[in-house]
């Protein structure tokens, strides 16, 4: 049975970043009370001493639990999992752990460097290889489609935090020029997240393929 803190979690929030979303989204799974605090990018508050002592790269998501502060994004849907989940959230398994870091690392990697950074250049103008990051996206499509033929989720038959991990920048993926079309096996994974109790959605952007 899931935990709940003594007082709500703040979570420092940017909307349109799927890192955070990843954070927003599993603190609403868990049903956590938590305070949202948005970061104002655009001004520079991620570069300021206050958000600095909270993070020193100056990145979103962060949290800070009565005084515990985790930064980056998949150490503290692991945090959570841990400190507030059920087991089912991340396996104590050796092998099913395994392979939800693998995933985790595939968020921090292919995912990150695919769809993320192709949204990157069409919803934020960042100077990245857009090309480069769908070919890159198309790759790890191939792969996650033929993954998901044989299974309902990444690791097992039921959520786990890498499902968390991957979903949103997944999800959001024709804003960076990525289609989801040729992919039904991701676009039903993706359904079966958007069923769960408590799933939130990230705010939407009309760019690329969803101009």
């Amino acid at each position: 049975m899931t935990t709940k803190p003594a007082q709500p979690i703040k979570f420092y929030d940017f909307p349109l970043s799927g890192h955070a979303h990843r954070v927003g989204l599993f603190l609403s799974l868990l049903d956590l009370p938590h305070e949202t605090i948005l970061v104002d990018l655009a001004s520079g508050a991620h570069r300021l001493p206050p958000f600095l002592a909270l993070n020193p790269f100056g990145q979103v998501p962060v949290i800070d639990d009565a005084g515990t502060i985790v930064a980056d994004s998949n150490a503290i849907l692991v945090y959570l999992a841990t400190r507030y989940g059920d087991e089912a959230w991340l396996p104590r398994d050796p092998a099913l752990a395994a392979q939800v870091q693998r995933w985790l690392s595939v968020a921090a990697g292919q995912i990150a460097s695919g769809p993320a950074a192709a949204r990157l250049v069409t919803v934020f103008g960042a100077p990245l290889d857009h090309d480069r990051a769908k070919e890159i996206a198309a790759r790890l499509f191939a792969v996650m489609e033929l993954h998901l033929s044989g299974q309902p989720f990444l690791v097992g038959n039921g959520p786990t935090i890498a499902d968390v991990a991957g979903y949103s920048y997944i999800a959001h993926a024709p804003e960076g020029g990525v289609s989801l079309a040729p992919y039904p096996q991701i676009r039903t994974w993706l359904a079966r997240i958007e069923q769960l109790p408590g799933f939130v959605a990230m705010p939407a952007t009309k760019a690329g393929c969803a101009a």
